[in-house]
């Protein structure tokens, strides 16, 4: 038997148990990376890109869910408010750099430039110009400060882009997620490809070149962009070692003193929809 067919289904997608399995060893190994982040005092900052549906939520999801939010933070900015309107435009993204020993994921960034404000009009077309010259020039003093950069786009093919946006619409769960900027995006196909090509052209620099990733199955380009990630830094496992406990004395137990803790019934309980309350039961003391 072919070895691929106990790993991928038949429309050659990995399957559900092995990207399990293959995800929980990559989120460890992030774990390692972000002990090593910390302790070296590293700051890490990584761009996600791509058009709408294409899946840059997910990853950073599964980037971060075992993370510390402390060391490892997502950025996602709205709208600019007035007073970011009069600022340089990149003044508001550098207020969410890392410092020492933090990773930021970027949802989106000063590449909303490049993109939407350059397609539905929100940028006059010298900001745009200025934009093209300017971002090159801003990545290189965020490289030569010892900022990590790291960039991804997330390509996603037309049909699968219509598959997920119908997928968003039929499902109440994640209608929210279909805005009218998508459907903007859904009728100006051609108008963001054009837009994706010239950001490429000018942004895809030897010092902070652009790395795309094959979006149009989730399983493949989670795994696929955590891997890569991963492979940019020589880290080392700085994992603390597991710690002793100490035995519970008499006085952290409580026995040893006088305190007397008020009854459970005083307090106000969250109903017991699921499973039963101990005021229900016994009535007694609260232990928490």
């Amino acid at each position: 038997m072919d070895a691929d067919s106990d790993r991928y289904n038949e429309e050659g997608v990995l399957k559900k148990q092995q990207y399990k399995a293959e995800l929980d060893r990559l989120q460890e190994e992030l774990v390692k990376l972000q002990h090593w982040v910390e302790e070296e005092g590293l700051r890490v900052c990584v761009v996600f890109e791509g058009r709408d549906a294409a899946g840059k939520g997910g990853v950073i999801k599964r980037l971060t869910r075992r993370l510390n939010p402390r060391v490892a933070r997502v950025v996602a900015l709205g709208k600019p408010t007035e007073r970011e309107q009069g600022q340089w435009y990149f003044q508001r993204y550098v207020e969410q750099l890392p410092t020492a020993g933090e990773m930021v994921f970027f949802d989106r960034s000063w590449y909303n430039r490049a993109g939407v404000e350059r397609v539905m009009g929100f940028c006059t077309d010298e900001e745009y110009e200025e934009f093209l010259v300017s971002c090159p020039e801003f990545e290189r003093l965020l490289v030569r400060s010892g900022i990590v950069l790291v960039k991804y786009w997330f390509s996603i093919s037309q049909e699968e882009q219509e598959r997920r946006f119908q997928r968003r619409n039929d499902d109440p769960k994640r209608r929210w997620k279909l805005s009218p900027m998508d459907l903007e995006a859904r009728a100006r196909w051609e108008e963001f490809s054009e837009a994706k090509d010239v950001m490429f052209e000018h942004t895809d620099t030897d010092h902070a070149p652009w790395h795309v990733v094959h979006a149009d199955v989730k399983r493949h380009a989670r795994l696929n962009c955590i891997t890569h990630l991963l492979d940019q830094f020589d880290y080392e496992d700085r994992t603390p070692d597991p710690i002793e406990l100490p035995p519970r004395d008499e006085a952290d137990s409580g026995d040893s003193t006088d305190y007397e803790r008020p009854p459970i019934h005083h307090q106000n309980w969250v109903p017991a929809v699921y499973g039963e309350n101990p005021v229900d039961s016994d009535g007694g003391v609260d232990e928490g």
